[in-house]
């Protein structure tokens, strides 16, 4: 069993942003050499996150974003922290700081119409994902 480490960095242009990442995560996996396995994609901010989600109709991430904005409004009366991100938290705790996917054959075992994006709540920033292979 090996377990490997690596990371790389996403630049993001507007506050709220998803970012497909998938052929990224591919091209991490395909170097490692692990053919079977998993792969955990974590973001180390807390106001980002990783989801999972169809990256075939660009309307989706649309979606995502207009839905998130309509639950969680970046100038809801009440916040406290100081910062005025208070949204931004909301958000990446709502969706989460990882994603777990399966590798078979060398290939992440995503549905057909499924992708891994870096979500922005906080930008226009640069970002770390870090990712960890474990396999043979």
């Amino acid at each position: 069993m090996k377990i490997l480490n690596n990371s790389f960095t996403v630049s993001t242009n507007k506050r709220n942003e998803l970012v497909d990442i998938t052929d990224k995560v591919k091209k991490v996996i395909a170097e490692s050499g692990i053919s079977e396995g998993n792969v955990i994609v974590y973001c180390p901010h807390t106001t980002a996150a990783i989801t999972i989600n169809e990256n075939a109709d660009p309307d989706v991430v649309h979606d995502i974003l207009l839905t998130l904005a309509d639950l969680i409004p970046q100038n809801k009366s009440g916040y406290q922290h100081s910062e005025g991100n208070s949204d931004a938290h909301v958000k990446s705790s709502i969706l989460g700081c990882s994603q777990t996917v399966l590798i078979d054959n060398g290939q992440m075992q995503l549905g057909t119409w499924q992708g891994i994006y870096f979500c922005e709540f906080d930008g226009p920033r640069r970002r770390t994902v870090l990712v960890q292979i474990t396999g043979q």
